[in-house]
């Protein structure tokens, strides 16, 4: 196959998981991508820490380097897949700097230092393009950013974790407890020896943050994302969601909120009740799935593998792609678009409903005075179901689920609750989304 075209070096940052995945595809797929592109896509160099390090691909050995910054200069396409701050961020500005787009699976780097390297771009008229940073192979930021740009999107709420819904899936489908269900995951390789960045929710923050600022054209910073994980969550926790008809999930939310004439935006992510009528309640295993609602294109679903090598290299490499047309069209890059600047407001702002699950003591007046603490806070009761162990227990137990208020009025009447001298114990508090 011939191009009129120049070849295009691409430089690739990174031989792991997903690296490696992505440079035997660049080798073995070459005829097919330059058709694609339009323009043949030379694998220049492989710049890594430790060249004799053990690899799942086989590689030719004349492309590894620990020279990245040589790599770097003078390619077209430099494919960042090292992950971490440092040294990605400063490769990634030399990089852009030198003129050339940037292909990146760093969602921490995005959502740390998203701008600075947006603004980078902008100045040379290059691009970053980053499809697998948010959900792996899952097309999710094209559709945000070309797609729905000429719409308006209301809420974004997804699954965004693999590791998370493995989990929570098994606990939900077995009965598994959480510690049994995790070291699974570890041994199966979808949870790091150190699962914080996954089960403490730190991981769908910074997809959370990525998203956000797609969606609503507004620079939202990790710092502005609500974050709680899923370590809390016990096997009693599941079967209460189930006999009241929902599922639990790690979510995502992303939402526009309007209130006295203005617009705002909450970006969150903790472990929320799922109707189990809801597409997410049937995302199961380590896959991953964004629910997005706009104005006009209504509720649109995306769905697929969350993880994966070859799963995320399959974005990679659509990324390199686009790049690389737009090197052969010729101009500059698609800047970001964050022209809206709305602010991003605390949790207690948005309006949801609890799922609230009490120790009490098991006395005649203990509801009325529950009910009372509910509605000097501003909270309606929806429904109540109470359970006893057995006659001779002096404690019930009382699932509360709550009318829609604001966060702020439902964390407060908790906090009542559980100072209230009726209440021996405040079992857990959970969110209701998808309704």
């Amino acid at each position: 196959m011939t191009t009129e075209y120049r070849r295009l070096r691409v430089a690739l940052l990174g031989a792991g998981a997903v690296g490696s995945q992505v440079a035997d595809l660049l080798l073995r797929h070459s005829d097919e991508l330059a058709d694609r592109a339009g323009a043949a896509l030379e694998l220049s160099g492989i710049a890594v820490r430790d060249i004799n390090a053990k690899r799942d691909v086989d590689l030719p050995a004349e492309l590894f380097t620990t020279d990245a910054e040589s790599l770097i200069v003078g390619s077209d396409i430099v494919i960042e897949l090292m992950g971490g701050i440092e040294p990605a961020r400063s490769n990634m500005l030399l990089a852009l700097n030198s003129g050339a787009d940037v292909v990146t699976a760093n969602k921490a780097l995005l959502a740390t230092h998203g701008p600075e390297l947006f603004e980078a771009a902008n100045q040379v008229g290059a691009s970053v393009h980053y499809e697998a940073a948010a959900a792996g192979a899952i097309p999710i930021i094209r559709p945000l950013r070309d797609s729905l740009a000429g719409d308006r999107v209301v809420r974004i709420m997804g699954i965004v974790n693999g590791t998370t819904n493995y989990i929570l899936d098994r606990m939900d489908t077995e009965g598994a407890d959480f510690a049994e269900v995790l070291a699974d995951a570890q041994r199966l390789g979808y949870a790091e020896a150190d699962p914080t960045a996954d089960i403490e929710g730190f991981d769908a923050a910074q997809k959370a943050a990525i998203l956000a600022s797609l969606a609503f054209h507004t620079t939202v910073s990790l710092d502005a994302v609500h974050r709680e994980g899923i370590t809390q969550i016990t096997p009693s926790m599941i079967e209460e969601a189930r006999a009241a008809g929902f599922v639990i999930k790690l979510l995502a939310v992303c939402e526009r909120l309007t209130a006295d004439g203005s617009e705002s935006i909450s970006a969150r992510v903790y472990p929320a009740l799922v109707p189990r009528a809801h597409p997410l309640a049937t995302v199961h295993g380590a896959n991953n799935a964004v629910f997005v609602e706009a104005e006009a294109a209504g509720s649109l679903m995306f769905y697929g593998a969350g993880a994966g090598g070859v799963q995320t290299a399959s974005a990679v490499l659509g990324d390199v792609v686009s790049a690389a047309r737009r090197h052969v069209a010729g101009g500059v890059g698609v800047g970001e678009s964050t022209r809206a600047n709305l602010p991003t407001v605390p949790i207690g702002h948005v309006v949801t409903r609890y799922q609230i699950s009490l120790e009490v003591s098991d006395q005649a007046g203990v509801l009325a005075t529950i009910a009372s603490i509910l509605s000097d806070g501003g909270v309606s009761v929806a429904t109540v179901v109470q359970t006893i162990e057995s006659e001779d227990d002096p404690t019930a137990r009382l699932i509360i689920g709550t009318h829609r208020a604001t966060e702020q009025a439902l964390s407060d009447t908790v906090d009542r609750l559980a100072a209230s001298d009726v209440v021996d114990s405040v079992v857990s508090v959970l969110r209701v989304e998808g309704e």
